[in-house]
Formats: structure tokens, C-alpha cells, sequence
């Protein structure tokens, strides 16, 4: 089946400085490889809406909203910091609002029936923007926009998000936390940056802190316990994923040992999961991945598992 790919010019334009390590080049790296494993013709593109003001405010505090538009360059040479690795340039506000609206437009061609599965090519990252604070790389959650967005406009009842990037959605447990509409799902490296997520009691949070060396055996042990059979007992009627992959042995921003292989498992059991109580309707948004090699393989085999090729 073919899978809508969403992303957009804008999401290049996104710069903080030279040294760092959220580029540009991620997204070339993950459609070069695309072209190289023969899926690129399994896609279908749309370029991403801006998400608006009222999409970002079911999510996002008023304020830090404006202060995320009041902070944007005009000048193309400037940087305004927002947190201590989190910049916007002159681009940024307009990429961040695309990264948001990709969501949002998601959401709409799957539960529209227009594709089973999406796949958000965008940045910057949104899982550790939280309802009033910029952090991490992310300005906008673009996870939780798209979310909210199932919630309040099409009717859903029941969502779960999956976040395997190697740092904890502390944005996305902040905006969900206690809602039961929501079923939030994160493993990731602890201690480690951000530093939260170990003693979470939200009931509708389900934490995975997992140590340095993590390999894809333990990974998918911990998911299998943890994750599965309370994903199976919540019947999500979406399933959205915060799909990090900078957990993968090559990709030295953390120290996971996880393979192309095991996000394609993991791809797998969302997958199935979504054709078992969701229609098959599954939205999936870039997180983190920073070695391009790594972040374009691991890339294209989520996509492939998301069409439904396992």
C-alpha cells in the first residue's frame, strides 16, 4: 500500500549554528536512502501545512506560544536561544510550524482513509517541547499537536503514542499525562538527558528506562513485557509514533546498541497493533537520529514495515 510521506521545503531552513548536530542533511540522508532500498516509489509526498495557532494551543501554554513567534529572527545571520541547545534562526519559526502542521495533516489523510500510514519527514523534533518550554532541539510537539488534533476535531477516543527515540518524551508526558484518552509509551536511556521519566505515577504513562549498552535483545524483552499487552488492552483507535532513532549503535549522541533490525521489529508490532484495532491507521513523526547513515537505514526500514512489507 502506499504510505503518505509528508515534509516540506521549510524543514531545511532550520539552522543553530555550525557544530550542531540537528541538520539539514538528516533529511536528505533519509530520502537518498529511500531512493537506494526502492521504496521511494511505495510513497506518496504532500508538503506539510503550517499548523496554527489554535492547533498549537491545545497543546502549548498562550504565552509560550508567542514567545516562540516573538523570538524568531528576522536577520538570516542571528541566533535567538530559547534553551541552553535549542536555537531558532530566521527559518525556524516557519519549519517548526511545518513540523507541527505535518502532524496535523496526517492525522487528517489517515483517519480520512486516504492512506493507512503516514511518515513525517520533518524538524525540528518535537517530543521534548513541553506545554510552556522549548528544550532538546523542539519548539512545538508535533507529536501531541497531532494528537490533540485526533481528539478535538475527528472524534477519537482512544490514542496511543510510541516513543522509542533514546531520550524520554518528558514534552509528551508533560502535555498527556492523566488524560485516559491518551496512551503514552517511551523507553529510552537512563540517567540520561533529559532526566526525567524514571518516576512517572501517571497511570496512562508507561516508562521504560533502560541502561547504557542497551542492545536490541533486552530492548525488545523490556517492549514485550511492558509496552505490548498494554497497547493490546487499550484498542487504540490512532497509533502515533515519536520515532527516535538515535538509539542505534553508530549514532554516538547516546549509547543504545539497537539495529536497523530492531526498529523494524518494533515498526512490526505497531503495525500489527494498528491493523488489529485502529483500521491499520498509524502516523509516525521523526524524532531524533543523528549519524545520517544510521538515521537514513534505520529510516527506511520503519518505512517499509509501516507499508506493510514484514
Amino acid at each position: 500500500m502506499i504510505l503518505a510521506y509528508i515534509s516540506h521545503a521549510d524543514c531545511k531552513l532550520h539552522e543553530m549554528g555550525a557544530h550542531h548536530v540537528e541538520v539539514p542533511e538528516r533529511l536528505h540522508a533519509i530520502s537518498d536512502r529511500m531512493i537506494a532500498a526502492g521504496i521511494e516509489m511505495l510513497v506518496h509526498h504532500y508538503d506539510a501545512p503550517r499548523a496554527t495557532r489554535e492547533q498549537l494551543l491545545r497543546v502549548h501554554d498562550a504565552d509560550y506560544v508567542e514567545t516562540v513567534f516573538s523570538s524568531a529572527p528576522k536577520a538570516p545571520d542571528v541566533l535567538a536561544w530559547l534553551d541552553g541547545d535549542t536555537a531558532m534562526c530566521s527559518g525556524t519559526l516557519e519549519a517548526a510550524l511545518r513540523a507541527a502542521g505535518a502532524a496535523v495533516y496526517a492525522v487528517e489523510l489517515v483517519m480520512g482513509d486516504k492512506h493507512h500510514a503516514a511518515f513525517c519527514a520533518v524538524r525540528p523534533p518535537g517530543h521534548h517541547a513541553e506545554r510552556h518550554a522549548a528544550m532538546g532541539f523542539c519548539f512545538f510537539n508535533n507529536v501531541a499537536v497531532g494528537a490533540a488534533h485526533a481528539l478535538a476535531e475527528l472524534g477519537m477516543e482512544r490514542v496511543a503514542i510510541i516513543d522509542f527515540d533514546v531520550h524520554h518524551g518528558n514534552g509528551t508526558e508533560d502535555i498527556f499525562a492523566g488524560d485516559e484518552r491518551v496512551l503514552f509509551c517511551s523507553s529510552f536511556q537512563h540517567p540520561f538527558y533529559p532526566g526525567s521519566g524514571a518516576n512517572s505515577t501517571a497511570p496512562n504513562v508507561i516508562n521504560i528506562p533502560l541502561p547504557a549498552r542497551t542492545d536490541g535483545a533486552a530492548f525488545r524483552a523490556a517492549l514485550e513485557e511492558r509496552w505490548l499487552p498494554r497497547l493490546e488492552a487499550f484498542e487504540p483507535q490512532l497509533v502515533m509514533i515519536s520515532a527516535g532513532f538515535d538509539g542505534h549503535i553508530e549514532d554516538d549522541m547516546a549509547n543504545f546498541h539497537l539495529r536497523e533490525m530492531d526498529y523494524g521489529w518494533i515498526t512490526k508490532e505497531l503495525h500489527d497493533l494498528a491493523a488489529r484495532h485502529a483500521g491499520g491507521r498509524i502516523v509516525s513523526c521523526l524524532e531524533g537520529g543523528y549519524s545520517l547513515s544510521a538515521l537514513g537505514r534505520s529510516v527506511s526500514t520503519h518505512i517499509d514495515e509501516l507499508i506493510g512489507h514484514g
